[in-house]
């Protein structure tokens, strides 16, 4: 049995607004991040994690696009890895593995996500990455270049990022315990000195941040539809 727990319980700072409800497609972003794992064939339940004060509006989001999966919804923490934990706590004793999912990031699909579990079965743990191709600089406060950074071997994690359900309960055991700050699950099970195994994404699959991220994602989702369209 696999478990995905969806994370929404972000502030949105730099959007603006809560992204999580922007439109995107003519539904809200989350609609489009909790869609794919509600039609994977691999996923039995999801768990979805927001803000206590959005609970009533989760809710009624599911009810309205008839979601079947969706098991709970509880409130996060105030930061992220409060929110996991949060989730972790409701899966239930008969789930092997754990996918965890940014709700900001409504381009995942099905098949990226079955293509994660696989590699996550094999190895243990997973996680859905993009080699950084860009040229990157370290600056100061005063957004001066101090410095250059190698590129080679760099990549930008995403989500899902898949786990053992022991793995996973252990790693973020170990940060609650200790306090650690952790802005991912591959960051909470690097603790614990375990191997990660990276599944290169050639998809769209980034995460809806800043205002313009909304065009962008709207390009996609028509480029989708017309590949589609023409199968």
């Amino acid at each position: 049995m696999v478990t995905a727990i969806i994370v929404a319980a972000g502030s949105s700072r730099r959007m603006g607004s809560d992204k999580l409800f922007a439109m995107l497609g003519g539904k809200p972003v989350i609609a489009h991040s909790v869609a794919a794992f509600d039609r994977s064939k691999d996923i039995r339940d999801i768990i979805l994690v927001t803000r206590e004060d959005r609970i009533g509006e989760m809710q009624e989001m599911v009810d309205n696009a008839k979601f079947r999966k969706v098991r709970k919804i509880i409130a996060g923490g105030e930061q992220r890895h409060f929110s996991v934990w949060n989730g972790l706590q409701s899966v239930e004793e008969t789930t092997e593995f754990i996918a965890i999912h940014d709700g900001a990031r409504p381009l995942v699909t099905p098949e990226i996500i079955h293509e994660c579990l696989a590699l996550a079965k094999k190895e243990g743990a997973a996680c859905l990455a993009s080699p950084i191709p860009d040229t990157l600089k370290r600056a100061d406060t005063d957004q001066v270049v101090t410095d250059s950074v190698e590129r080679s071997g760099l990549w930008a994690m995403q989500t899902p990022q898949i786990f053992s359900r022991d793995l996973i309960f252990e790693a973020y055991a170990g940060v609650i315990a200790k306090n650690r700050l952790v802005t991912d699950e591959v960051s909470a099970v690097q603790g614990l000195g375990k191997k990660i195994a990276l599944l290169r994404n050639e998809e769209w699959n980034f995460k809806i941040t800043y205002p313009r991220d909304l065009d962008l994602a709207e390009q996609v989702l028509s480029l989708r539809k017309k590949k589609k369209a023409r199968k």
